[in-house]
Parts: structure tokens; C-alpha cells; sequence
């Protein structure tokens, strides 16, 4: 097995070990704000799947993965914080939207351009 397999077997482990340390709510409590909540975090794992998928075709460097996965943590890491209190406000979801659009944009520039896995 090469080297940038390990790597990238790695990396994934560390995207979804990301995803999983989002805190999941305790049973009987119901948040006020569920569809913000959920479309912030679908959207997390579709680009999470995005970044993945460029990993497997060869599209991203470990590098430009190193730099997505640990953009995409933040992204994560703030929408834990947003959900924390029970209610995700507008100003909370706006701005984890923009984060989100901005990473789209990273993922797609980077699987794009002209740097390639060998």
C-alpha cells in the first residue's frame, strides 16, 4: 500500500471524526430552530463527500485536502457553537451559510485547478 493511500485513508478518518464531534442533543429535548440545524449540517456532509470524492479521483494534493479538511473543521466547530444553546439564530445560520459558500467555492477551485495527485 503507498504512502498517499495511508494518507488519505487518514484524512478521512480525521473528516468524519469531525462530523461526529458535533454534540448530538440529549432524548427529550427538541431544539426551537430543527431545519436550520439540519440544513446546516447536511450541507456539511455533502461537501464533506465532495472533498472525499477528490481524494479517491486524485484531484486534491494532501496538501490542498490538509487545508479543505481543516477549513471545513471550523465550518463544523461553528455550527456545534451555534446549536449549543438549543436555538440556532438567523444571524448564526447567515453566517454559517457564508462559511459554507466559501468552503463550496475552496472545494471546487482546488478539485479544478491544475494540481494533480500522482
Amino acid at each position: 500500500m503507498k504512502h498517499s493511500t495511508l494518507f488519505f485513508a487518514a484524512l478521512a478518518l480525521i473528516g468524519s471524526s469531525l462530523m461526529a464531534q458535533a454534540p448530538a442533543p440529549t432524548p427529550g429535548t427538541q431544539t426551537t430552530t430543527p431545519k436550520r440545524e439540519a440544513h446546516a449540517e447536511r450541507r456539511a456532509n455533502r461537501q464533506q463527500k465532495r472533498i472525499a470524492q477528490g481524494v479517491a479521483s486524485g484531484q486534491l494534493t494532501p496538501r490542498e485536502t490538509a487545508r479543505l479538511e481543516r477549513q471545513e473543521g471550523k465550518v463544523n466547530r461553528d455550527i456545534a457553537k451555534a446549536e449549543a444553546d438549543g436555538k440556532v439564530t438567523k444571524k448564526e445560520a447567515n453566517k454559517i451559510q457564508r462559511e459554507q459558500n466559501r468552503e463550496s467555492r475552496r472545494i471546487h477551485r482546488q478539485k479544478h485547478d491544475a494540481q494533480t495527485q500522482k
